[in-house]
This record gives C-alpha cells, sequence and structure tokens, in this order.
C-alpha cells in the first residue's frame, strides 16, 4: 500500500504538466474576421494587363523621347506637320466617352439598366467617331508624305499612334459584346463585373491618349 502511494505521488506532478503542441507553442486564435478578398478574379487579371501594357507604351515613349532630344530639327525638314487642332477636338472627345463610361458604371451599380445601355453606346459612339477623325487624318497624312519609311519620325508616329489606335478599337469590340449582354439584361446592381472591367480598360486607353498626345503632337 505505501508503495503504491509513492507511486500515485510520482505520477500526479507529471499529469498536471501541459504538453505543448504545434511546435512548443499553443494553438492560433481564431481570426476575429475572415479576410475579405481585394477583388474578382476578372478585375486582378485586368489590373495586371494594364500594368503590362503601360510598361509596353513607356518603352515606346521612352524611344520617342530619345529620338526627339537627339535630333537638332523636329520634325525633320520636308515631312507634314501633325494636325494638332483637330487632334485636340478628337481629345477633348475622347475624354468625353471615359465620363459617360464611368456614368453607365454607377447607373448600374444604381441597378439602372435603361441608363447602363443609353451611356454604353453613347460612349461606342463617341470611340468610333474618335477612331474615324484619327483614320481620315493619316489619310491626308499618307497623301502628304508621311510614312512609315520617309523617315524616322514618321515610324516612330504611326507605331506609338498606331498602337494605341488598335488599342482603342479592341476597347471598341469589348464595349460593343458588353452593350450586348446590356441589352439582354444580364447585368445587375448585384453582379456587373463585364462592366466594370470594360470601364477598367476603356479607361485607361482614354487616359492614355492625352499624354501620348502631349508627347507627340506638342513636344
Amino acid at each position: 500500500m505505501a508503495q503504491s502511494a509513492n507511486v500515485r505521488r510520482l505520477e500526479e506532478p507529471l499529469a498536471t504538466v501541459k504538453r505543448p503542441v504545434f511546435g512548443g507553442g499553443m494553438p492560433p486564435s481564431s481570426p476575429v474576421r475572415p479576410n475579405a478578398p481585394v477583388g474578382s478574379n476578372a478585375w486582378l487579371a485586368v489590373l495586371m494587363f494594364l500594368g503590362a501594357e503601360a510598361m509596353f507604351f513607356a518603352g515606346l515613349i521612352g524611344a520617342y523621347i530619345v529620338f526627339r532630344l537627339g535630333s537638332p530639327v523636329w520634325p525633320p525638314p520636308f515631312q507634314p506637320r501633325l494636325p494638332i487642332a483637330v487632334t485636340g477636338v478628337n481629345t477633348a472627345i475622347l475624354v468625353t466617352s471615359a465620363f459617360t463610361m464611368r456614368w453607365g458604371l454607377r447607373a448600374i451599380a444604381a441597378g439602372s439598366r435603361d441608363k447602363l445601355i443609353r451611356l454604353l453606346g453613347l460612349t461606342g459612339l463617341l470611340g468610333g467617331i474618335f477612331l474615324a477623325i484619327q483614320g481620315l487624318e493619316w489619310i491626308r497624312l499618307i497623301h502628304f508624305g508621311l510614312t512609315l519609311s520617309s523617315s524616322v519620325y514618321g515610324g516612330l508616329f504611326y507605331t506609338i499612334i498606331g498602337f494605341h489606335g488598335l488599342h482603342v478599337a479592341g476597347a471598341l469590340v469589348w464595349l460593343l459584346v458588353v452593350f450586348g449582354l446590356a441589352t439582354r439584361g444580364r447585368f445587375t446592381r448585384e453582379r456587373h463585373i463585364g462592366v466594370q472591367t470594360c470601364a477598367m480598360y476603356w479607361t485607361f486607353v482614354v487616359a492614355l491618349w492625352p499624354v501620348l498626345y502631349g508627347i507627340v503632337y506638342l513636344f
């Protein structure tokens, strides 16, 4: 009996020792609230794509500035001058389309589908007018002798402005797809990520144009 009592006294301190878990620490406490996602996968994908596009145009702008600062006369002699006034008006048209696009996004966020459709149509119209005026000006410049092979000046002009025109055309196609989906009632106040991502891309190409206009046409 005395021996068994001694064994129990030796085992009692061992039983009261808390055995560590998780590598020596206590289990982690539960979070106060779950972490909310930053945005949808589509939103993040478009954001990453716009970052790549911004770096692409930064390279083109850098090349233009290098040639511009390295040339004693710019534009080169016997090269036609760019239509600053007409393109300035065209710039205002494209910038206006950014506002109509944002108003359309606010409309669907408020639950107004009809207003969204009207504003998307107006945005597409302004974008089409911008491309049409740019195309007419390009035809005139080519007629006056400014081509890709006429000089470095012409090559840089058509490369930078041409790539931007392609981006506006791509944004217009995307806008038309969103417009078609909107007419079918695919967007609601709670679900309109398609309008949001289209607005992101449209805003990017619009915001890029005043920078290009100032550097290529006015600098």
